[in-house]
């Protein structure tokens, strides 16, 4: 069950993209700049509960560069599968200049997992 902040509870099947959920089953607004490419942090969500215990070595590798400098419970939401119970809060960043490509089914770069 994904619960976002502010919209409800939605029925998500298991393993689906975060990104693909929010914007498939809840219908929610949520940004994405490069597509869903771990490339621009745009698509930024903050777990209340149930986050993810493991993360893409392509989201760590932004943190690492210093491009994304997350606050307690903050991901990015094209680097997340929904693998249980969890609730988001969405960050609302300027919207992109133009529509980005609709993001993938599947985690782009393909995900290396490694624990949080």
């Amino acid at each position: 069950m994904l619960t976002i902040d502010s919209l409800g509870s939605f029925e998500v099947p298991a393993g689906k993209r975060l990104i693909r959920a929010i914007l498939d089953d809840a219908n929610a607004d949520q940004h994405y700049s490069c597509g869903g490419q771990a490339k621009c942090t745009t698509c930024r969500v903050v777990f209340t509960s149930g986050e993810p215990a493991k993360i893409t070595q392509a989201e760590l590798d932004l943190i690492a560069a210093g491009k994304f400098a997350p606050q307690a419970g903050e991901r990015l939401s094209c680097q997340c599968t929904v693998d249980g119970d969890m609730s988001i809060k969405l960050q609302v960043p300027k919207p992109p200049a133009k529509q980005p490509a609709i993001p993938a089914d599947d985690i782009v770069p393909p995900p290396v997992w490694v624990a949080k």
